[in-house]
């Protein structure tokens, strides 16, 4: 199997980012995992993506309504309200999420 072939649809517009922090692990997203990134979808209200907010980038689920929040996927973090923020992008839509499970359980990544 291609992994590529399975996981970009639009090869000129996808991207990888490796996650960080533990905000998104209530919907499978853990610090190491790495996140298959298209820029070319529209986001829409419950996806995952990308935000450049306030010069840094952050993962969360988007809420369009009843108002725009970017919404964390772990109660120990707090919603953004991006009206609050000099600036705010989205800049693309996590489509995939490749995790080391091994890693997860506190394994070596061996």
């Amino acid at each position: 199997m291609d992994l590529n072939a399975h996981c970009v649809s639009h090869p000129a517009a996808t991207f990888y980012l490796r996650a960080e922090g533990e905000s998104m692990t209530g919907v499978g997203i853990f610090p190491g995992d790495l996140l298959v990134v298209d820029k070319s979808l529209t986001p829409r209200h419950g996806d995952v993506v990308i935000a450049l907010l306030d010069g840094g980038f952050t993962v969360k689920t988007l809420q369009l309504k009843p108002r725009l929040r970017l919404l964390p996927a772990n109660p120990a973090f707090a919603p953004i309200d991006p009206s609050m923020s000099l600036s705010l992008e989205l800049f693309g839509v996590v489509t995939h999420v490749i995790g080391n499970l091994r890693q997860r359980d506190g394994h070596s990544a061996r």
